[in-house]
């Protein structure tokens, strides 16, 4: 455990982005799980709609620094990918 008051107080703030963090990743699988679901049962117009979710949702996690812009933008390049091959 820390001793320096700078340092009890670092641990308290990381704790709550933790938290957070937490908080948006488990948002995202789910938008996530919900969007591939979708998609497996053929409804590809709930599939766009449940993409476009994700996608915003991505990209705030994103530009929040959640998770790295790189990564964001390569997932849901991945699941356009797959809501396009669907698509036709």
């Amino acid at each position: 455990m820390a001793n320096i008051k700078s340092a009890k107080k670092r641990i308290n703030v990381i704790n709550k982005k933790t938290a957070v963090n937490k908080s948006r990743k488990s948002a995202l699988k789910t938008a996530e799980k919900r969007f591939l679901e979708a998609l497996a049962a053929g409804d590809v117009q709930t599939a766009t709609q449940r993409m476009v979710f994700f996608e915003k949702k991505m990209a705030q996690a994103a530009a929040k620094g959640t998770y790295h812009a790189n990564a964001a933008s390569r997932k849901i390049s991945r699941l356009k990918k797959k809501l396009n091959a669907a698509a036709e």
